[in-house]
């Protein structure tokens, strides 16, 4: 089992649902608040990987659910200048292992990364439940 770091946003019941499976895997969970850590462009460009940009973005962030934001429309340094600017833009979770960097949660990319366990079994855990029935996120702000 793995040490992860997890960079979520404190209160998000998909984030605590997204811990809890980690843990119940055997893994440590190190929490940290995305939306307080000192990111930089350089920090935070590698949890990208070679995602398309975006699929960079919080697809239920406040901006981009009203449109303000066009993810489709941004570049790299454009996506990345926004998110350090607005860390509520961030897709998440972070997730850091040994070093590897990756954004979101998708339970199959996870098993077959470090070891999640029947993540048939999971659903989905990066719809805010409240966003999904068309309510707002009762957590904060999305």
């Amino acid at each position: 089992m793995v040490h992860v770091v997890f960079y979520e946003k404190p209160g998000c019941r998909n984030n605590t649902r997204q811990k809890a499976l980690l843990e119940a895997a055997g893994h440590t969970v190190e929490a940290h608040s995305l939306l307080t850590h000192p990111w930089t462009a350089e920090s935070l460009r590698p949890f990208f990987t070679d995602k398309p940009v975006a699929d960079w973005f919080n697809k239920a962030a406040p901006r981009v659910k009203s449109g303000e934001v066009d993810p489709t429309a941004a570049t790299a340094d454009s996506a990345l200048a926004m998110m350090l600017a607005e860390p509520l833009l961030i897709r998440r979770p972070l997730i850091e292992v040994a070093g590897e960097r990756r954004c979101g949660f998708d339970p199959e990319a996870i098993d077959a990364w470090i070891g999640l366990g029947e993540p048939e079994h999971v659903g989905d855990v990066e719809t805010c439940p409240n966003l999904a029935k068309g309510n707002p996120c009762k957590h904060g702000r999305e």
